[in-house]
């Protein structure tokens, strides 16, 4: 009997060890979206309140993903060339300072320079911290990894807006959300200081008596097709997110939902993601990304054009869930072919490029769907399902053969190595 408690505890613990290194970023992960979750909802309000608005509103949302497109590739570089763990944690100080800056500091300028610096902080922190998920994680676990990494982040989000909007009930007004996000991004920094910062982490690179060899999915050149594919992928995935950026609420308050059933929407979204992540990463591991990517692409196509034949409000709720669980299809698969695109040493720089590509795609949706919008209602939604679908073809072309090579073919020549 005690050889077999023995037997299973090692083997939970074989199956734990390659999670562990990447343990304390995943849980920050959490904590940051629980933060970010408990204001996202809360700022528009804010904003119009202060007297921002529409148009100039939309600007100042727009800051943020403007100076992430020119931060992420810039500060994926700089993390190559010197430590990720450092600019992690300087980001997530950054960051914390800049969240309460609309507080102290009012009017469009403000809030303009507000929403820009928490984009570059954002852009200095996320490159850094998926390459060091990629660095720490074997290659045959890199989809599982990032399917917990998906699921860590929509996990605080699906339990952020329920923080911000209890504690505003609760008297906390506009403010609390805005301290409640401070005090969440501070104590994420503060968990990375405490943990991969005293210490380093294994990291997995290629044995030096092995040559790099492309057609064994270890390419030598960061513009690979594998990568250039993946970035084609991301860029319309994003054109959906940039799309309900800027319509959903607006859509939804068109068919007769009220604030709560918007929110409800969110947390449904982020249900999907959590549920599915862990379980389609893993799957991506074992047998190859892309049935995941055509499927997570085809799903989240086919919510969108659900969406519009929709008259009752109600009815959204499960097409969202269901989108939730494309998202969690298609997210880690698609991190996987990074991980297998990235040459040895570029692990930021080509997190830093395929963060780069997915807000391209949210910034140019979100000016192409305001439009459509004003035009017809139910036009965005039809856009954005054409660009993904186009986006999902033109990546399969530019990957052929390079996306079906197994995550296990190149983890036979890798070794760990300390940072």
């Amino acid at each position: 009997m005690s050889g077999v408690t023995i037997s299973g505890s090692a083997g939970v613990r074989a199956r734990l060890a390659p999670t562990l290194p990447i343990l304390p970023v995943l849980v920050a992960e959490a904590i940051l979206w629980l933060g970010f979750g408990a204001l996202l909802p809360v700022l528009p309000l804010y904003l119009t309140e202060k007297g921002i608005d529409p148009a100039t509103l939309g600007w100042i949302v727009a800051a943020w993903p403007a100076t992430r497109l020119l931060g992420e590739p810039l500060f994926g570089v700089l993390a190559d060339r010197g430590d990720k763990r450092l600019l992690m944690f300087v980001g997530m100080l950054a960051t914390a300072a800049v969240v309460p800056m609309p507080l102290v500091l009012t009017g469009a300028p403000a809030f303009l320079l507000a929403r820009g610096l928490a984009g570059l902080a954002a852009a200095a922190y996320d490159p850094a911290a998926r390459a060091y998920i990629l660095d720490a994680t074997p290659p045959a676990r890199r989809g599982a990894a990032f399917g917990l990494y998906g699921a860590a982040q929509m996990g605080g989000l699906l339990l952020g807006p329920a923080f911000g909007g209890i504690g505003a009930a609760l008297g906390g007004g506009y403010v609390f959300p805005f301290v409640f996000c401070t005090a969440s991004v501070a104590g994420a920094a503060v968990l990375l200081a405490l943990t991969i910062l005293r210490r380093p982490v294994p990291r997995h690179v290629p044995a030096p008596d092995v040559a790099p060899d492309p057609a064994a999915g270890r390419p030598t050149s960061l513009w690979n097709r594998l990568l250039v594919a993946a970035l084609v992928v991301n860029l319309g995935s994003y054109f959906a997110v940039g799309t309900y950026d800027v319509i959903w609420s607006l859509w939804m308050n068109a068919l007769g939902a009220d604030i709560g059933l918007i929110g409800l929407t969110f947390a449904a979204f982020g249900l999907g993601v959590v549920v599915v992540s862990p379980f389609a990463g893993r799957w991506s591991d074992r047998h190859g990304p892309v049935p995941l990517i055509v499927l997570g692409t085809l799903g989240i196509a086919l919510a969108g054009a659900l969406y519009p034949a929709l008259a009752n409000p109600d009815l959204v709720v499960p097409v969202v869930i269901f989108e939730g669980f494309a998202e969690g299809l298609l997210g880690p698969s698609l991190y996987a072919v990074v991980a297998r695109g990235t040459p040895a040493g570029r692990s930021a720089t080509a997190q830093g490029v395929f963060g780069a590509a997915g807000t391209l795609g949210t910034m140019v949706a979100a000016v192409v769907a305001g439009t459509l919008f004003a035009r017809d209602v139910h036009l965005p939604f039809y856009t954005f399902v054409v660009v993904i679908l186009a986006a999902l073809a033109v990546g399969l072309a530019i990957g052929r053969d390079a996306l079906r090579l197994p995550a296990t073919a190149a983890a036979g020549d890798e070794v760990s190595a300390p940072t």
